[in-house]
């Protein structure tokens, strides 16, 4: 990514090419937001999809509030404390922005905002780790604290830039780690943070006893194809400019999508003896998630292996919280977690010049160990600070308003306790009559009568 440096520009300054990009970029991330909800909402129970859906939802107008009353000046604004944290006032509400540009002629909160749906999309990751057992109302407060005291700090850290007057992140300036679009911001640390709140609220009832298979793979598909579509403008709208390296990624992230696909139907058929849908949906996903801190570093060669690589050994890492005993609901930790690490680290060995000429090649590129050693460390400290903080904060809120929801309402199905509704009303299916209790929608007994 390139440096928010803000600048006072007249307009004339705006670079209409690039702002145009980046308003088409920008909403094909918001798109990612419902598709992530109808990619997690048709693998719950069907008892649980609304629930699993409004999370999602609920993230998105969460996240995004909070990202422009603070979230945004803690990840981009001067640092104040060793390259960890942003001055949390220096764009308050996004104030003093207005008039700004940035160095590729992008009005400032066109960045700003395009900047926080990646916070959104990272903060409903976390959601898919803990399906099905989740207070809605904690887990609102929990999206608010969380973009505040981890996401914002760690995209501050390798997204935000040294310029003229103004000091960045650590990661990015003085470790020299590189992540095109946030394989540490967003995909280690949804993993990182799901594993520490799953483990704070404890399995599923019936975890590794009952079927607890995707209720709608029509749902499924659905959603990694809108993922997929978004997914171009979260990698390539980072290169923030309409312009040839911004192509490569595209390219990249298409390709790397592709062979992620086909590696775990590989994996599933010599595996299981079948290749599945849900596994090339999850492919596709594995493949997308490896290439985002790689896409503008590496060939479409380059790409093809990361995704080949990611779509392998997420296929097998799912399998692990069976193996471990820890209840990550919809395999955050197996995809996000895992195919984070894949992509971050094969920078290491595949990054190219030819790509990024002030970047570095890889070891397989002859330049040796250090990148590589760069992006470990990246990977580690992000997952160390992440799981923390984030079991910590999950920690507090459960030991005083509840996290998880009564054992009860758990086997009944958070859709009708929580939210008195039903994804599937099939007494209009087949004609049958209900009683209402009050108002339209009829009461929450109503809906248990169902």
């Amino acid at each position: 990514m390139s440096s928010p440096l803000l600048t006072s520009l007249a307009a004339t300054d705006i670079d209409t090419g690039n702002t145009a990009w980046l308003l088409a970029a920008a909403a094909l991330v918001m798109l990612m937001a419902p598709g992530l909800a109808l990619f997690y909402g048709g693998m719950v129970r069907s008892k649980s999809v609304l629930n699993m859906i409004m999370m999602v939802f609920g993230a998105l107008a969460v996240v995004s509030v909070v990202w422009v009353l603070v979230g945004y000046s803690i990840a981009f604004g001067d640092d104040v404390v060793g390259g960890l944290f942003g001055d949390p006032f220096q764009y308050l509400a996004f104030g003093d922005m207005v008039d700004g540009v940035t160095a590729s002629g992008i009005p400032l909160p066109l960045f700003a905002i395009f900047q926080g749906l990646f916070a959104v999309i990272t903060c409903g990751l976390v959601a898919g780790a803990i399906a099905d057992r989740t207070r809605f109302g904690a887990w609102l407060v929990f999206a608010a604290l969380w973009t505040v005291l981890v996401y914002s700090p760690v995209a501050h850290w390798i997204f935000d830039f040294d310029a003229e007057g103004h000091t960045g992140g650590w990661m990015a300036n003085q470790l020299g780690a590189f992540d095109f679009a946030g394989g540490t911001a967003v995909e280690i640390t949804s993993g990182a943070s799901g594993l520490a709140v799953a483990l704070v609220l404890g399995k599923r009832i019936g975890f590794g006893r009952d079927p607890m298979k995707p209720h709608n793979l029509t749902l499924v598909m659905l959603g990694a194809g809108l993922l997929w579509f978004g997914w171009f403008g979260f990698n390539a709208g980072s290169q923030l400019a309409a312009d040839g390296r911004a192509a490569i990624v595209f390219v990249n992230t298409l390709v790397a999508g592709c062979t992620g696909c086909l590696a775990w139907l590989l994996v599933e058929r010599v595996r299981d003896g079948h290749a599945t849908s849900f596994g090339a949906a999850s492919g596709v996903v594995a493949g997308l998630v490896a290439i985002t801190p790689a896409c503008g570093f590496v060939t479409p060669l380059g790409a093809m292996a990361v995704g080949l690589a990611a779509g392998t050994l997420c296929a097998v890492a799912i399998g692990w919280k069976y193996r471990f005993g820890y209840d990550d609901s919809l395999d955050v930790v197996g995809v996000h977690l895992v195919g984070g690490l894949v992509g971050t680290l094969l920078i290491g060995l595949l990054a190219s010049t030819s790509i990024y000429a002030d970047g570095a090649d890889g070891l397989l590129y002859g330049g040796g160990l250090d990148q590589l050693g760069k992006q470990a460390v990246a990977c580690v400290a992000t997952f160390t600070y992440a799981f923390v903080v984030s079991g910590l904060l999950a920690l507090a809120l459960e030991r005083t308003m509840g996290f998880r929801v009564e054992e009860d309402h758990e086997v009944t199905g958070v859709d009708l306790v929580i939210h008195a509704e039903s994804a599937y009303d099939l007494h209009a299916a087949t004609g049958g009559a209900r009683p209402h209790l009050g108002g339209s929608g009829g009461s929450l007994l109503d809906r248990h009568d169902q």
